[in-house]
């Protein structure tokens, strides 16, 4: 396919007007000369032969006779010139003599399908006759490739686009005399030997192979990368009595290489998972499934190939077994399945319906050919009738723990869509505690745990009891039991993997939990908040003083966001006094020492020319980064809530661009927390924390996945003593729970007790990590690698030898502190530096620090 102002990728059949010269030389245009440059490309031995076949069968071509010359003299005049050499008559001629035999004329073309584009795209080139009435367009191998009549001949010249048959043609240029007349020479002379082939100028740079002009085309072979095919599994006799009744041919189902091709060990493995999973080959009775891998392992990738693998295949007859399909996700989510689907398949091969203003779900019924809708989880509950009426072979909901409360309408809708096969996508699918994971379970599948009642008397109470501290042996034993039941009742569906998979493929990676010291006005502030909570005059919601002490870790300044609940007035009027007489207005960078700590960090990564995503829930604290930025003149962009949906995956492809002005990402962790690849950042702050960990690790894990580069720096900011070291010790206890049910291969985890979880509103002054103080942990903090005092079991994710080099060199959960290495005041230099903030050590009380270097020797099994 080219363009019809370029050359043809089959090379050697069209050139300029105008060749390029050597520097020095000077260029001869054929318009002035009368030299047949122009056609020489064209005047090929395999045109030549095509155009004296529809000759008389004569070995000579007749040429227009003049009055004073015949076909003797003719020829003896091309005896006098060998072939390539001009005559003084041809090279006289101000302009080409086009071939005429009686009434016919030949062209040299270009042709394509027909096309309104202004930039037209051609198949290829071929040679049209022009005949009194009718036109006959063939290519280069002779072949026909249509036929037209009714076209005045007088009209046609160079640049003419008219349609023969089935295609568009341009004309390129007329076949000289001269040219023909020559090659018909070399050809009928075969006592003398050939003469050396005329070959293309070499053009620096140039991709395209060297053919000579006068030689024969030579096919193209195609060029094919090896890759292991992937054929999936079989239908047994069990599935092929319940799904095959007719007793039509059972298909041997296989990935298409362009996909097969590209999918690492564990997106096959997830492949035929979620393939035995929807087409009821581990199940009959039960056709859903849980994809429930860490972020960035290639879930979109694997569900991806599962959708076209069906769409175009079954297994019985001749009948894919998916004709509609509907994917379900976060609003930010829409555009970036859109593009991955282009990105793997190509809009060639698949087109994709994509629900947005313009496009409403009931226009989905009138598309041919457009099999897959997707569709945000806000405009499915507002337009699930058009939804819903139509068929969908299978369901898919990515980022699925959305769907964790049954009550919330998009569960409830979702649940009554006639749809059997159903895939759920999340990397955390236990968040909070395990009613949410049965709700997922019940999802995809429903009634394989029983009713809610049953699945808490079977499992739940069991395994809660056994995860508080102060448990007896037969408690901890019963409930180990029951998680291990309830997590082989659940494997054939759900399947997790974690990063560590990953560890060949990506750059290394360094996690820091910071604990920074808050500032005297903070201290203050925090303070006056419980004081109001605990003796003010008018009753203070727990929301609201949770919410403004949040603000004060950020920055006192954002208290004077005013909330709109009135309720709240009597707190925020309070703080909001008491800030103007301790700081005035002003704006104060000191008055947060998490701001003085991104500052630092953000003059190494402006003297690296790096950059940095900065990730917050609050619009109101990406306000005051943006300040920040602004201040110091760090160019930046941002996406928010407030970012139009069609424009996000503008914004951060432009980042991710190596020509990106752009330093710093500001990031709202509620619109774009899951799904978006910031590859183009080698380091991410997560400035504040949510009370779901799920959250802040979907928020994480923006830079640290497939297409990363660099190594990477991960920082959670957290204020010492505050609530924000409260909700992070809450978050140690969930991710224990999402172990315990979905990765059972962890079976240590920090436990906290109910009486610590409570104890919210407390403020320590004087504790360096109060996190560090009930691990319990008796290292010093001088870097070490400490031993819990319940030794973990010997079961890893992966052990190749027992003599690795780096025994800490693994990818750890959040709440496996036990294996970081641990930091306190005074912090080595050395720390700071490779942290990249050495400018702000007095504002760090303490630091947790995993890193992940593989090494190739670290992989060597003994």
């Amino acid at each position: 396919m080219r363009r019809s102002s370029a050359p043809s990728k089959t090379g050697g059949r069209f050139c300029p007007p105008v060749l390029s010269m050597n520097k020095g030389e000077q260029k001869i245009s054929p318009a002035t000369t009368g030299s047949p440059v122009e056609n020489a490309a064209r005047s090929t031995k395999s045109i030549l032969s095509l155009i004296a076949k529809v000759k008389q069968s004569s070995e000579d071509i007749p040429v227009e006779p003049s009055s004073n010359a015949s076909p003797q003299s003719t020829e003896d005049s091309n005896h006098l010139n060998p072939p390539g050499v001009l005559s003084e008559s041809v090279f006289n001629q101000e302009s080409p003599i086009s071939l005429s035999t009686g009434s016919k004329r030949i062209f040299n073309v270009v042709y394509g399908k027909p096309s309104k584009k202004k930039h037209k795209t051609w198949e290829g080139d071929g040679i049209l006759e022009v005949g009194e009435k009718a036109l006959t367009l063939k290519d280069c191998d002779s072949n026909i490739l249509g036929r037209g009549s009714g076209k005045k001949n007088s009209e046609l010249e160079e640049g003419s686009r008219l349609f023969v048959g089935s295609k568009e043609v341009e004309i390129i240029d007329a076949v000289t005399t001269t040219a023909i007349v020559a090659s018909n020479k070399r050809a009928s002379d075969s006592s003398s030997p050939p003469p050396g082939p005329l070959k293309r100028p070499k053009v620096s740079g140039s991709l395209r192979p060297q053919i000579s002009i006068g030689g024969l085309r030579k096919p193209l072979t195609p060029v094919t990368q090896p890759y292991d095919p992937l054929v999936l599994p079989e239908p047994d006799l069990d599935h092929q009595w319940q799904f095959n009744k007719s007793g039509a041919h059972v298909n041997r189902v296989t990935v298409e290489p362009r996909l097969a091709r590209v999918l690492r060990p564990h997106q096959r493995e997830g492949v035929v998972f979620l393939y035995r999973c929807v087409t009821g080959l581990r199940d009959v009775h039960h056709l859903g499934a849980i994809l429930a891998d860490e972020m960035g392992l290639g879930k979109t990738l694997q569900c991806i190939t599962l959708v076209w693998t069906l769409l175009r295949q079954g297994l019985y007859g001749n009948k894919p077994l998916f004709k509609k399909v509907l994917i379900v996700t976060p609003s930010s989510l829409t555009r970036n399945w859109h593009q991955e689907f282009m990105r793997w398949l190509g809009k060639e091969y698949i087109h994709v319906f994509v629900v947005d203003q313009k496009n409403k779900p009931k226009d989905f019924l009138t598309q041919i050919n457009v099999p897959v809708m997707i569709i945000s989880y806000e405009m499915f509950v507002r337009c699930y009738d058009d939804v819903a009426a139509t068929q969908f072979d299978l369901i898919i909901c990515d980022e699925g723990h959305r769907l964790k409360n049954n009550s919330i309408r998009a569960s409830t809708l979702l649940n009554q869509l006639p749809c059997r096969r159903r895939v759920l996508l999340s990397g955390t699918p236990v968040q909070n505690d395990l009613q949410e994971f049965y709700s997922l379970v019940n999802f995809v599948n429903p009634t394989i745990l029983g009713t809610y009642t049953e699945f808490h008397h079977n499992f739940e109470e069991s395994i809660l009891a056994s995860r508080q501290p102060d448990c007896d042996e037969d408690v901890k034993a019963m409930g180990e039991s029951k998680a291990n039941e309830l997590s082989q009742v659940t494997s054939g569906f759900v399947l997790r993997r974690t990063h560590a998979i990953l560890d060949q493929y990506l750059p290394g990676k360094h996690e820091y939990v910071v604990f920074c010291k808050p500032s005297q006005l903070q201290l203050k502030l925090f303070q006056s908040a419980i004081s109001c909570w605990e003796e003010g005059e008018k009753k203070v919601s727990h929301l609201a003083v949770i919410t403004a002490l949040k603000k004060i870790c950020n920055h006192p300044v954002l208290l004077r966001d005013r909330d709109t609940d009135k309720e709240n007035d009597y707190l925020s009027e309070s703080l909001c006094e008491e800030l103007s007489q301790l700081s005035g207005d002003q704006v104060v960078i000191e008055d947060a020492t998490k701001l003085l700590v991104v500052t630092a960090l953000l003059h190494s990564v402006a003297q690296a020319k790096e950059r940095i995503v900065l990730v917050s829930y609050f619009t109101q604290t990406l306000d005051l980064l943006a300040a920040l930025c602004d201040q110091y003149h760090y160019k930046h962009c941002r996406l928010d809530g407030s970012t139009p949906t069609a424009r996000r995956v503008e914004i951060v492809n432009k980042f991710n661009s190596p020509y990106s002005e752009n330093s710093v990402f500001l990031l709202s962790a509620r619109a774009g927390g899951v799904g978006l690849n910031l590859t183009g950042a080698s380091r991410l702050v997560l400035f504040d924390s949510d009370w779901n960990p799920a959250s802040d690790l979907q928020a994480m894990a923006r830079v640290w996945r497939d297409g990363q580069k660099n190594s990477v720096h991960i920082y959670r900011l957290l204020t010492t003593g505050s609530i924000e070291e409260k909700i992070y010790q809450r978050q140690l206890s969930k991710a224990g729970l999402n172990e315990v049910v979905v990765d059972p291969s962890h079976p240590s985890a920090v436990k906290l007790s109910d009486e610590e979880l409570k104890d919210l509103f407390s403020l320590s002054e004087e504790e360096h990590c109060l996190t560090h103080r009930m691990l319990p942990c008796t290292c010093q903090g001088q870097g070490d690698v400490p031993q819990p005092v319940d030794p973990p079991s010997v079961t890893r994710l992966c052990q190749l030898s027992a003599s690795r080099t780096n025994p800490h060199s693994q990818v750890f959960r959040i709440n496996q502190l036990f294996q970081w290495e641990h930091y306190r005041q005074p912090l080595p230099i050395q720390l700071l530096q490779s942290m990249g903030l050495q400018d702000a050590g007095l504002f760090i009380t303490f630091v947790f620090r995993n890193t992940l270097e593989i090494k190739p020797s670290d992989l060597q099994p003994t």
